[in-house]
Order: C-alpha cells, then sequence, then structure tokens
C-alpha cells in the first residue's frame, strides 16, 4: 500500500524530522498537534494542521482514540507516532488497524512481546542471548528472594516501561524495601502498571545498543552506538559506532540483535540495548525498543541512511530494500541532546519563551530542532529542544566539530544544556572513550569538587 497522507502523531524534534522525509517522498504530511503545539514549528512546516486536544499529553499525545479520530477526520492513509508517547503502544497500534490505517511500527503482538520487559527478557533468551541476572517481584518476600539469588547491588526495574521511570538502585538488603516501594509506585504512575523485576547491577557497565530494520520475514542490523553519558538513566550524549569495542564484540552483539529480531519476525525499526560489563568483558540484553530512537540520527550519519524513510517503505509493505553487505559505517558521530533544563538547579525543566535562535552550519553538522524565535516552550511535555549531530572523519574530528558547533549555537530566552555539553567535550574520560554509565555523576563530583576549592 503506498502511504500518501501519513498523520504525524508527535511533536517538537521528532515531528519536525518526520516531516522532513515526507517532503523528500512526496508524502502529504498532516500534524496532530495538541493546543499547546498549534502554532510550534512543526505545524509550521507540515501540510496541514489537525487539533488533537487539550494541552495535557493524557488528553492528546496519550490518548489513542484521539490519534485514530484525528486520522481519520483528515483522511491519513497511516500514523507515524514518533517516539514516546504512543510510539510503542499495543492500544493504538490495534485501534489503527481496526479503523483500517497502517501503524508505522510492529505488530500488536510484537509490541506486547517487547513492551513488557519480562516477556522480552523471555524471548532474549529463547533467542538465544545472555541476560543480567534476575527476576520478577511481586512483594517484598519475592524481592527479597531474587535479591538472594542474584546479590547486591541490584537494580529494581519497572516491567512496563523504561526512560529511567520505576527504576531504583539499591545498594543492600536494609534499602530494599524502600527502593521496591518507589518503583512500585512510579511504575504504576507513568505506565499505568506497578509490576518490576530485579536485575544485577553492573558496576562499569556501558549501554551499547544495535539498530536493526525488519519487513517481519528478515532482518538487517545497520551498526551500533553507545548511549553511555546518562544522568539518572536519561541519556544526554550518544555517539556511533561505539568506541573501543572489539571487532568481536562488536560483531556478537549485531549477531545477539539480529537472532532476536528475527526470532521475533521483527517488522519495522527497532533497537537491541545491550549492556557491556567492563570489567568482565562481557555483553547481556537490557530490552528491546520498538520505535525509532531519539539518537537514530549518528546511525544516519554513519550510514548515509534515512531511517524514517525505511520506517516508511516497511510500512507501506514493501520487503527490506538494505541487506548486510549494504551497510557500512563510515566515520564517526556523536549527537548533544539540547534540553530546557537549569543544570546548576538539578537539571530542573525551564519551559518559557525562545527568544532567539541561531543554528551552525558547516560539513558534517545537523541540527534536528523543534523551536525557532518566538516559540514558547510548554510545561506539559519532556524538555527537549533540538538535537546538535555532528559528523566527523574519525571521533576526534567529530569531537572537535562539535566544539565549534556547540561554541556556535544560540537558543536564548530559556535555560539550556548546552553549555553542559560544551563542558562535557573537554573531559578527558569522555575524549578517551568508552566510558560507563557512572561517568556522568563522577564528572559531576569532580566540578563539584573543583568549584569548591576555588
Amino acid at each position: 500500500m503506498r502511504i500518501r497522507r501519513l498523520l504525524v502523531a508527535n511533536r517538537g524534534e521528532i515531528a519536525a524530522r518526520v516531516v522532513r522525509t515526507c517532503a523528500r517522498l512526496g508524502i502529504e504530511s498532516v500534524l496532530a498537534a495538541s493546543d499547546a503545539d498549534l502554532d510550534a514549528l512543526p505545524a509550521r512546516t507540515a501540510d496541514r494542521v489537525v487539533r488533537l486536544g487539550p494541552g495535557p499529553a493524557a488528553q492528546s499525545y496519550l490518548d489513542p482514540a484521539a490519534v485514530v479520530r484525528a486520522a481519520l477526520a483528515v483522511g491519513a492513509d497511516a500514523v507515524h507516532p514518533g517516539y514516546g508517547f504512543l510510539s510503542e503502544s499495543p492500544a493504538l497500534a490495534r485501534a489503527c488497524a481496526d479503523a483500517g490505517l497502517v501503524f508505522v511500527g510492529p505488530s500488536v503482538a510484537t509490541l506486547e512481546a517487547v513492551g513488557d520487559k519480562l516477556t522480552a527478557r523471555s524471548h532474549a533468551l529463547d533467542a538465544g542471548l545472555p541476560v543480567v541476572p534476575g527476576g520478577e517481584a511481586a512483594d517484598l518476600a519475592g524481592a527479597r528472594a531474587v535479591a538472594d539469588r542474584v546479590g547486591y547491588p541490584l537494580l529494581v526495574k519497572a516491567v512496563g516501561g523504561g526512560g529511567g521511570r520505576g527504576m531504583k538502585l539499591v545498594r543492600t538488603a536494609a534499602e530494599l524495601p524502600g527502593g521496591l516501594d518507589v518503583a512500585v509506585a512510579e511504575a504504576g504512575a507513568a505506565f499505568g502498571d506497578p509490576r518490576v523485576y530485579l536485575e544485577r547491577y553492573v558496576t562499569s557497565g556501558r549501554h551499547v545498543e544495535v539498530q536493526v530494520l525488519g519487513d517481519g520475514t528478515s532482518a538487517v542490523a545497520l551498526g551500533d552506538r553507545d548511549c553511555s553519558v546518562q544522568r539518572r538513566y536519561q541519556k544526554l550524549f550518544e555517539e556511533a559506532p561505539a568506541p573501543l569495542l572489539g571487532d568481536d564484540v562488536r560483531a556478537a552483539m549485531a549477531d545477539a540483535a539480529l537472532a532476536l529480531a528475527t526470532h521475533l519476525r521483527y517488522r519495522g525499526l527497532g533497537t537491541v540495548e545491550l549492556l557491556y560489563d567492563r570489567d568482565r568483558g562481557s555483553f547481556h540484553f537490557l530490552e528491546m525498543n520498538a520505535r525509532i530512537q531519539v539518537e537514530h540520527p549518528v546511525t544516519e550519519a554513519v550510514t548515509g541512511l534515512d531511517l524514517v524513510a525505511e520506517q516508511l517503505a516497511v510500512a507501506e509493505g514493501l520487503p527490506l530494500r538494505l541487506h548486510a553487505g549494504d551497510v557500512a559505517a563510515r566515520g564517526h558521530a556523536v549527537e548533544c541532546r539540547i534540553n530546557a533544563e537549569d543544570a546548576a538547579r538539578d537539571f530542573r525543566p525551564a519551559p518559557g519563551r525562545i527568544e532567539r535562535v541561531v543554528l551552525p552550519v558547516g560539513d558534517g553538522l545537523r541540527v534536528d530542532i523543534g523551536v525557532q524565535a518566538g516559540s514558547v516552550v510548554p510545561p506539559h511535555y519532556d524538555s527537549l529542544l533540538a538535537k546538535l549531530v555532528v559528523h566527523g572523519t574519525d571521533r576526534a574530528d567529530a569531537l572537535a566539530r562539535a566544539r565549534t558547533a556547540l561554541d556556535l549555537l544560540r537558543i536564548e530566552g530559556v535555560t539550556t544544556t548546552a553549555a553542559v555539553h560544551r563542558a562535557l567535550l573537554d573531559d578527558l574520560e569522555l575524549v578517551a572513550g568508552g566510558v560507563d554509565t557512572g561517568f556522568f555523576e563522577r564528572w559531576q563530583a569532580r566540578r563539584r569538587d573543583l568549584a569548591e576549592v576555588s
């Protein structure tokens, strides 16, 4: 089926990103926007705009019925959910199918299989992937039983979600009751599913993920990314390919991701997230994200692919247009997430009105952005404003270009994290490469110590 009119059921930079590919492919784009976003940059770039609902996400971007109504009202053929919100929602995928709409994403069965972290873990085991030791905890007694088997420290994680919500680090048995209670409460509030499970906490782990694309019959791996620079499990900085990985480990990760995609008969764009244990030199399956990722541009930069275009082709029912021999990484790419947050106030969200935007330009430079001068950053949503993506001949070149680009970037009127990234790129540990997920906390502590000395 040829997609001629696409409803983009999202906001911000990812909505603008999907609209851009639609324009290139000759697909009419219709943005489904909440009241808070009717005059935002994506609404100005889309071919048409349809009101989705009030500003709060629960009444707009998180309402499957509202999304389907909007799609039918404008005569759309398909719905692209972007990332976040309903992008991995079986309810939206099912509602689209019932209404005769194409959902640009995996099947309902696949979304259910990987959206539940325990089910995904079971599928990973069936596909032959190593998993982090752990298990489900229905109550405190169950949690203690898993902890006795796995050992401390450990992570309590939400079964039905991700992004760091419903996730708590428990270092000792005394911390377990409180950590469990908080994780259960957060999971229930964020995902409507209070179930949690426990995993061994890897003290020096790297977050490495493999991009996959499948058509339901065959699949291909499109390279790996490193997303280890995180604050409270929220990614800040990503790069491709993952630095300082041996060829054997890199190949084994790609094989593992393909094995899972093949086992699931995966259709669409997806990401297999892995935890590389620096101490043991081994890796384990974490989860699979059944959507496009925020960090997909670094993969696009090194492969020359348009991943949204590949998503749409698969959604149209076309067989894979890519095969393993067609994909090769060229150079190195990094991505800095520019959020409307105040680092001096514990990264508190900083909504407000954008007064001035100046974007750097140059070879190998791309800025995916969802705001412009005059835009209002509302308090209802995630604080991501833009992604600065830089491609270089090698990693050192990419980092050098990123430093220059950050020096030239101006987003004024709200406080952003651009200065944090500029300081990060001068850190010797990050420059050396291969940092673990505890790096950012160590970096913050070093800066605090220096400030106190001065």
